[in-house]
């Protein structure tokens, strides 16, 4: 293993550990999988952090008007991701000194602060093909996060059709549909975007990545059979993608509606809150019995708890026949906050069809769609 020694800003640093920490591995049967490999050499500084399904990597670069680290000697450790986290932090000093003293022991040296600490050999980290294979597309990172948000939580969070615990992102006609779903409910979104036809499910874990790091700016992104990749000022995530066909969800949404209702977003979303504590099998399911604008009452039922009773307040109109739908108080709560509006149009088909959520009827970019359960009152 080649010496190591150099200096950098401390603030500078610690923002690269946190940085690639997110995809660290908590558990792996690969010791220095818990570690941050870091690389210095008269260039740049490289931190790498990986579980082998997410990969991030933080470039570290002097310019002309900011010295941030100089390297006395370059080489490579891997240092396990809690400790030197902890390490860098507490440091006394705006600036913290970096040296390999014997095989994997590295030493960190603040100002009246020395920590000694044994790491993994180098050797051992395994080489992570960062390479993008095909031409990146650009996106604005606030974009691509509002669109995730609005359709991750959707996203299945047991393994019995791992596909399906992630978001399908398909781009087709200037357009990228962001989809998710449980096979109990269903978020889609359409950003408008001119690339070139891809079809991938990415990782809930991966979505939460992306979000944390890629917050402000434009992203650059790159699709293939097998990964994707994000980058942004130096810093680089890469993911693995699900296999697996995800399923066509255009089947699974009604395409006419014999029921519109239009109710104020803050008052559905109280109506479904309240009555959180009423469980049956740790879910709560409420019932909502449509007779018209003036005449909706939600009921939530537990033999174990006990039952409420509510007349749905803010109804703009109800247009249709009577209805009496029953579904999860979660689902339809979570679908609730996704909109935007001060008004929700919900539309509906029959008691068992599922229903759609939007801000408007016209809306074309969001749609919510929840699935009815049965009930026996």
């Amino acid at each position: 293993m080649s010496d190591l020694n150099f200096r950098i800003n401390k603030d500078v640093f610690y923002k690269a550990l946190q940085t690639v920490n997110g995809a660290v591995a908590s558990s792996s049967p690969i010791p220095t999988m818990s570690g941050i490999e870091i690389e210095a050499n008269q260039d740049m500084i490289v931190l790498t952090g990986s579980d082998n399904d997410i990969s991030i990597r933080s470039v570290i670069k002097n310019d002309k008007d900011n010295q941030l680290f100089f390297v006395e000697e370059p080489g490579t450790i891997v240092v396990d991701h809690n400790y030197i986290l902890d390490m860098v932090k507490n440091m006394d000093s705006d600036e913290v000194q970096v040296q390999n003293i014997d095989g994997t022991l590295t030493q960190f040296t603040g100002n009246n602060v020395d920590f000694k600490i044994n790491g993994f050999n180098p050797s051992d980290y395994p080489a992570i093909d960062f390479n993008a294979d095909t031409t990146p597309f650009t996106i604005k990172a606030s974009e691509f996060n509002d669109a995730a948000a609005k359709t991750s939580f959707a996203a299945a969070n047991k393994e019995t059709r791992p596909v399906l615990m992630g978001i399908n992102l398909k781009s087709e006609n200037g357009r990228i549909t962001f989809t998710a779903t449980d096979s109990f409910r269903l978020a889609r979104y359409v950003l408008s975007a001119e690339v070139e036809p891809f079809n991938i499910t990415i990782p809930s874990k991966t979505i939460g990545q992306v979000k944390s790091i890629f917050a402000d700016g434009d992203i650059s992104i790159s699709v293939s059979a097998r990964k994707i990749v994000f980058v942004q000022n130096g810093v680089t995530l890469q993911s693995n993608l699900l296999e697996g066909a995800f399923p066509d969800i255009e089947r699974l949404i009604p395409s006419s509606f014999s029921r519109k209702l239009v109710v104020n977003r803050s008052a559905l979303l109280m109506a479904t809150a309240r009555p959180g504590f009423i469980k049956t099998d740790n879910m709560t399911i409420i019932r909502m019995q449509i007779n018209s604008a003036d005449d909706i009452v939600v009921t939530s039922r537990s033999q174990e708890i006990g039952e409420s009773h509510e007349n749905l307040q803010g109804v703009v109109s109800y247009e249709g026949d009577p209805l009496d739908i029953s579904c999860s108080a979660n689902y339809l709560s979570d679908a609730v906050r996704s909109l935007n509006n001060e008004n929700v149009t919900v539309l509906f088909t029959s008691e068992m069809k599922p229903f759609i959520l939007k801000n408007d009827e016209d809306d074309q970019k969001l749609l919510q769609l929840v699935l009815p359960v049965r009930t026996y009152n």
